[in-house]
């Protein structure tokens, strides 16, 4: 009977241990994402925004306003992401790192709608 425990612990060890190099991939190719946007941008900030079972919402804002989204599957991955590009992590999107952010016609038009004679959302 020991045996057979055993070899239970062991079968149920082998499942986590492929998930984490899987996750750890993951991380890695947001961060070389990441990278490319701050090297296209002249640096980037980020902020991290749980959004359900779909993941981890990476907002990245840019030294020249220019932003962008990343989606990670899990907190931890987003975490790990924007730790190994070296990016500052801001806890809320609001105040200073908000407003750096640039937007255009397309994103007012977007916010606006159909309320202010933007383009049709259908």
């Amino acid at each position: 009977m020991a045996d057979t425990k055993a070899e239970t612990t062991q079968a149920e060890d082998t499942p986590s241990a492929s998930v984490e190099p899987r996750a750890q991939r993951q991380a890695a190719k947001l961060a070389k994402q990441i990278g490319a946007f701050a090297g296209k941008h002249g640096g980037a900030e980020a902020q991290l925004a749980y959004i359900g079972e779909r993941g981890t919402r990476i907002a990245l804002v840019g030294e020249d306003g220019e932003w962008g989204n990343l989606v990670a599957r899990t907190d931890a991955i987003a975490r790990s992401a924007v730790e190994q590009a070296g990016l500052t992590v801001h806890e809320d999107f609001d105040g200073e790192f908000a407003s750096k952010v640039r937007t255009g016609p397309y994103e007012w038009s977007r916010m606006a709608g159909i309320q202010v004679g933007g383009p049709r959302n259908t």
